[in-house]
């Protein structure tokens, strides 16, 4: 239920310019960063869990958080 909310909405996920620098550092990656969440939340193997005003995106390797109202990215981890 919550994979479909974010997939319907997937448009307006985005981050702040501190969200890139700090998901680039905390995954390891030079690539875009919403690009890179975005595609690891369309995986098929993802799981979305909504805990207060968060999603969280779990998938390969890495959680994502999502806020519920915004859809802004807020940070991402390695497992």
């Amino acid at each position: 239920m919550h994979k479909k909310v974010l997939l319907e909405n997937v448009e307006k996920i985005h981050t702040t310019e501190m969200g890139v620098g700090r998901i680039q550092k905390n995954l390891k990656i030079s690539d875009e960063p919403v690009s890179y969440c975005i595609s690891k939340l369309r995986q098929e193997n993802s799981t979305v869990t909504k805990e207060g005003k968060n999603y969280y995106v779990n998938a390969d390797d890495c959680i994502i958080t999502i806020n519920s109202s915004s859809f802004t990215i807020i940070t991402a981890h390695r497992n």
